[in-house]
């Protein structure tokens, strides 16, 4: 492996996203072979040096893993132990792995897990441009104008959301598709046109579907699911490029 940046190795191991090991590495919390660094831009060797954060050994995992997930109803999207019922309980694997993004505890649905810190860092990014798919039900029939309103943007806590994808599946049920993931963002919509949300699955993330994975199983993505994300990553990451450059 290359010699990188400290905070990147930070982000690659799982230990956080790059920005938050910049803070880290200011507050003094992570050393490079015993001394502690505080210099953002620091480079390591990550296969010979020894990085440590909290005092505690840091290593990149050699071999990764990504994972899909349907969270049931009622776990909480969070590897914390003393929250409740938490996701990591489910998956019985001996890597440490984190997920992508959350789902609120009364959702159910898609949800990634990975140990790959860089592929966590671009998909939790909020610049970054990937759909995500829900199937929604309230609790009483929803109106055209409401999906429209909904579609369209709406104004939430200050700022208006971004034109959504929606597809009426019944009288009380519809699809929708974002860009973006604000805290139970579709809830509150959904609260705002004067509904009442009494089910929500994530179906889909970027290229990657839930199809018939059970409740509360999981699975390895397939070569190509993975081929998929780290493509659309890399369009992103390059139209950003552009954007700062022009």
């Amino acid at each position: 492996m290359s010699v990188i940046r400290l905070q990147k190795f930070l982000s690659m191991a799982g230990v956080c996203s790059r920005r938050k090991g910049e803070e880290y590495i200011k507050d003094g919390l992570v050393k490079v072979n015993g001394n502690v660094v505080t210099t953002l831009g620091t480079k390591v060797d990550a296969d010979n040096d020894s990085i440590e954060f909290k005092n505690r050994p840091v290593k990149i995992e050699q071999n990764i893993v990504y994972i899909a997930l349907n969270k049931p109803q009622g776990y909480v999207s969070t590897c914390r132990k003393g929250d409740g019922k938490i996701i990591l309980d489910l998956v019985d694997i001996n890597q440490r792995i984190y997920p992508v993004g959350r789902l609120d505890k009364d959702s159910t649905g898609l949800l990634l897990l990975t140990n790959d810190g860089n592929l966590h860092q671009n998909l939790s990014h909020p610049s970054f441009d990937h759909e995500k798919e829900y199937d929604v039900i309230t609790g009483k029939p929803v109106s055209d104008e409401a999906l429209i309103k909904m579609a369209e943007g709406m104004p939430l806590r200050g700022t208006k959301t971004r034109p959504a994808e929606i597809k009426r599946l019944s009288a009380n049920r519809f699809l929708i598709v974002l860009k973006e993931g604000r805290n139970r963002q579709i809830r509150r919509m959904v609260k705002k046109v004067e509904g009442h949300v009494v089910k929500l699955k994530r179906v889909r993330i970027s290229n990657i579907k839930l199809g018939n994975l059970p409740e509360g199983s999981w699975r390895y993505l397939t070569e190509k699911e993975k081929k998929g994300l780290m493509k659309s990553i890399k369009k992103n990451n390059d139209a950003g490029k552009s954007i700062a450059g022009s």
